[in-house]
């Protein structure tokens, strides 16, 4: 295959140092138009300029010095003996400034970018407040199932010998077996809002059990219609629970779910800018006339191109361009709301083992979802809003590695 600077389809010059004129009145006229999500409805306008980051030299990023060590948090000394085991060293800083208030029973609002180990800011003290006793139940409510199972995995590689269970509940799974699980002892349900709800009308989960809740990622519950199903879960609890709420966002409407479901939370940010400043963000503008794939095959054929997540706005979209990759000889694989539960599960577990290179996706794949080294994302059609684009571009570069994130524009 041939392989060109895919620099060559900028228009105006090299974009993330500012560009030519035509550049600069193209995307003024551009970014004037408001975008509209796969639904059809109006969305915000895009800011084109938050597409394109030089990213920091790793040298230059800064580090870290936790106040504290894993070993210092008053938890059970067989979770410590698990964290070490899985290889943890030093808390990152949300799990530094977190972990220790929720060993104290705060209600706490989590605010990070992704890949900064939030999900082990809130499971580590969740599970030492089982390991305390064994008859405390716990619900994590999340927007996806892929996200879902990411967690309950994680959640068990901790608990691994503590006699500490767990149940995921998510759509697109066999209901029936999920149903038995819940009449075996758990400590844990992770689920989607809706799968969880359907439990609850069913009379197989109470909510009166339920000491702890968590909602991950609810900026995106709510844009999936999911807020009258947290309501009613909210509503049914305990008043006296402890209520985690992390996000890599927070919008005026997520604060107001906050005000409605926290009592006097603490706020805890880590997070120093919108994307990772190891992460370097670019606009590649492509003739009209030419078109996307080409220049994708461009781009994919590139050497330092060794795992890409494409994103695409619809599912008959995202199907249609992980078949024309695979037909030009890329190994790739699709997940999107169409493909059932085990699909999607195996197209996930092809990517994470390297046995494909790419994985073309809906925005399904863009929030909570840990895969490591991934090289490149690839936004092959404009996000909805700008928080979709964070979360999309979360998805590479995270921890201390360094990724680049391409969003393709017609001209």
């Amino acid at each position: 295959m041939q392989k060109r600077s895919f620099n060559s389809h900028r228009r105006g010059g090299p974009s993330r140092f500012g560009g030519g004129a035509r550049r600069g009145n193209y995307q003024s006229r551009y970014n004037n138009r408001p975008r509209r999500g796969s639904s059809g409805a109006k969305t915000e306008t895009i800011d084109f300029s938050r597409f394109i980051n030089k990213a920091k030299p790793l040298t230059e990023v800064e580090v870290f010095n936790p106040e504290n060590n894993f070993c210092d948090f008053v938890m059970a000394e067989d979770l410590k003996k698990a964290i070490v085991s899985k290889g943890y060293d030093a808390p990152t800083p949300i799990q530094d400034k977190t972990i220790p208030e929720l060993l104290k029973g705060r209600d706490v609002v989590g605010v990070a970018n992704t890949g900064t180990g939030k999900t082990a800011a809130f499971l580590l003290p969740l599970i030492n407040k089982v390991l305390l006793n064994k008859k405390e139940q716990v619900m994590i409510i999340v927007p996806t199932r892929e996200l879902a199972l990411q967690i309950d995995d994680e959640l068990r590689q901790f608990t691994r010998g503590l006699g500490v269970y767990s149940v995921c509940c998510v759509g697109g799974a066999p209901v029936y077996k999920q149903i038995s699980q819940l009449r075996f002892k758990y400590n844990f349900i992770i689920g989607t809002p809706g799968r969880i709800k359907d439990f609850i009308d069913r009379r197989v989960i109470h909510l009166n059990e339920f000491k702890s809740i968590v909602l991950d990622e609810a900026d995106r519950m709510l844009d999936m219609g999911f807020v009258a199903d947290m309501r009613a879960i909210m509503n049914e609890m305990p008043k006296d629970r402890q209520t985690l709420f992390f996000s890599a966002t927070i919008n005026r409407d997520i604060q107001g779910l906050i005000n409605e479901f926290l009592r006097d939370p603490i706020r805890i940010s880590v997070q120093t800018q919108e994307t990772a400043q190891n992460i370097e963000q670019d606009i590649v503008y492509v003739d009209r006339t030419k078109g996307k794939l080409k220049t994708l095959y461009d781009i994919l054929g590139k050497e330092d191109v060794t795992k890409a997540l494409i994103f695409g706005r619809t599912k008959h979209g995202v199907e249609k361009l992980s078949r024309d990759l695979i037909g030009k000889g890329f190994k790739a694989e699709s997940i999107h709301g169409d493909k059932n539960h085990n699909k999607r599960q195996r197209a996930l577990k092809l990517f994470k083992s390297n046995m494909v290179k790419i994985l073309v996706a809906t925005d399904v794949a863009a929030r909570g979802l840990d895969i490591d080294n991934i090289s490149h994302v690839i936004n092959y059609d404009m996000p909805a809003t700008n928080d979709d684009y964070i979360h999309r571009v979360g998805r590479t570069g995270r921890g201390v590695k360094r990724g680049k994130a391409i969003t393709l524009i017609e001209v």
